[in-house]
């Protein structure tokens, strides 16, 4: 029996997840709604299949290798926005059945409105198409935003300026090469968020696995924290499950420091989705009940 500890993200008004099962799940994104593949949706839905299509608008389908395309259902525009707190994200099919944001991240939003002060140094690595770091810019912190894929920062930009904010500081590059230099330059940050991918082909062809880089991600973010920082991390692959962060983790933090659970969502119809395992360090942390 599984006892790790969970935690459960929701949606808002912008975003519900409606139902999981059969290998896929059900999804509105402001009046958009989408049919998407999902490995950990192994059970059986509570709406059918049949019910399901009468509502989406598009329907991944899935091709060879890690790509595919989008079926029209309804007519529906390609490209759309919807909001978090006046935070704009714009949101469009992509070949890799991603729509630009990553929903279970609402947790995280919600932890950083709450952590964050004006100035902070805010560092957001995989940043993709950088809604936390433009949370973070609305709360005035200093953000440094890297991601590896020029697309994804043009991408950025656009919700930055569409929700009238400015000044975020854009790094094209390897996020493992940019923080070994920020740690050999000893600079420092209040709060670090990343979400690695558990898998991925570089710029110039290199390969990317996580479980290979984890460690020295890790360690070097851990270097790179004030004594008052924060970090939150997430992973989404059976080869750095919850076991390998339980021992990890404390190499390089206090016991106290350390909350590691599993992140879950529950549909409108009352199914559990699970979304990997989320990582929160607190450094300035002293008696809470965190888990190890």
């Amino acid at each position: 029996m599984n006892t790790n500890p969970k935690l459960f993200t929701t949606g808002w008004e912008d975003y519900e997840l409606i139902d999981a099962g059969g290998g896929k799940k059900l999804e509105r994104w402001g009046k958009i709604i989408t049919i998407r593949p999902e490995l950990q949706a192994y059970f059986k839905t509570e709406l059918s299949f049949i019910e399901w299509k009468k509502m989406a608008h598009w329907e991944f389908i899935q091709g060879k290798g890690q790509t595919g395309n989008w079926k029209s259902i309804q007519e529906a525009p390609r490209n759309w926005m919807i909001e978090f707190k006046k935070v704009k994200i714009k949101l469009e099919l992509t070949q890799f059945k991603h729509v630009g944001l990553f929903p279970e991240q609402r947790t995280n939003w919600d932890f950083l409105l709450n952590e964050l002060e004006p100035g902070d140094k805010f560092l957001n690595l995989f940043a993709y198409t950088g809604a936390a770091s433009i949370i973070a810019k609305k709360l005035r912190a200093d953000v440094v935003h890297v991601d590896s894929v020029k697309n994804l920062i043009s991408w950025a930009k656009e919700n930055m300026e569409n929700s009238s904010l400015a000044d975020i500081r854009w790094v094209l590059e390897d996020a493992m090469k940019f923080i070994a230099r920020e740690e050999k330059r000893g600079n420092n940050y209040r709060a670090i968020v990343m979400d690695p991918p558990a898998w991925g082909i570089g710029a110039k062809g290199e390969k990317w696995k996580l479980e290979d880089q984890i460690d020295t991600l890790v360690s070097t973010s851990a270097n790179l924290l004030t004594e008052d920082g924060i970090m939150i991390m997430n992973t989404y692959t059976p080869t750095v499950d919850f076991e390998f962060l339980r021992d990890l983790l404390p190499l390089y933090f206090k016991e106290n420091q350390i909350n590691l659970n599993e992140l879950w969502m529950n549909t409108t119809t009352g199914k559990q989705l699970y979304y990997g395992n989320l990582v929160r360090i607190n450094k300035q942390a002293e008696s809470q009940n965190y888990v190890l």
